[in-house]
């Protein structure tokens, strides 16, 4: 994907400022990221009218992280408050189970892994926390995919390039819908191999308060073929809607 070099540029100044709480000169941001400075003032002085970053003007003017930015901060920080109430769920469910439970949600076109846990002999994945796959061959990313308000699904669809992982992956725009179209009629979502030859994953959406599709739960396990993925599909789709209203969600199960 082709990057903006101004929203990089935008980007790369706020997180320097960030990490300068008794602030930072123009010319040591221009320093720090090689930049001209007439196009690091543009981005500052746009920043400080955003009220993103502050500025501090004394005998060297400096700038520090503004109000606007310190609130999204604030408010990603609460979004992941959950993370605390589904924990212990999710810990005792993999142990449960046997297997390997993750908790993922949605970041651009991929889905993100924010929670794994294991059970006391687990099998090695190569998924860990903060790692990222394709939403078209997880089943993760399917179940979240599946149950995102239809605006947001097609501009997710639009920007998707897809890759084959395995011989199974999805290839085409219209098998992911046709896929998609399942996972809403049954409530989960298959990893039937698409990411991995050996790994078979069955994941189902997780909604907030305000019944909004806030992520997903997913088994992973190394693929048998005696093992019944639609039976594992509703147990995991049962917890699901048990997290959902753990965390306030009063809608219909899927």
């Amino acid at each position: 994907m082709k990057m903006n070099r101004t929203a990089q540029r935008t980007v790369e100044i706020l997180k320097l400022v960030s990490r300068r709480p008794d602030g930072i000169t123009l010319d040591e941001i221009c320093s720090a990221l090689d930049m001209p400075k007439t196009s690091a003032y543009d981005i500052v002085a746009t920043l400080t009218e955003m009220d993103m970053v502050h500025v501090n003007r004394g005998q060297k003017q400096t700038y520090t992280i503004g109000l606007a930015a310190y609130r999204i901060g604030v408010n990603y920080t609460n979004n992941l408050d959950f993370i605390s109430i589904i924990e212990p769920e999710l810990r005792t469910f993999s142990r449960k189970v046997g297997k390997t439970v993750f908790f993922g949600v949605r970041s651009d076109n991929e889905v993100v892994y924010i929670c794994k846990f294991e059970p006391e002999n687990p099998i090695i994945t190569t998924a860990t926390v903060g790692t990222k796959n394709p939403m078209y061959c997880t089943s993760l990313g399917k179940a979240i995919l599946a149950y995102t308000d239809e605006e947001t699904r097609e501009q997710i669809l639009e920007r998707i390039r897809f890759a084959p992982k395995t011989e199974r992956t999805i290839r085409t725009r219209q098998e992911l819908e046709q896929e998609l179209q399942k996972v809403r009629e049954a409530g989960y979502a298959l990893d039937a191999r698409e990411m991995e030859d050996h790994m078979e994953c069955v994941g189902a959406p997780v909604f907030g308060a305000d019944g909004n599709v806030l992520g997903a739960i997913s088994l992973s396990s190394l693929y048998k073929p005696a093992e019944d993925y639609d039976a594992l599909g509703c147990l995991i789709r049962r917890k699901a809607e048990e997290v959902s209203k753990m965390l306030g969600y009063l809608g219909k199960s899927v």
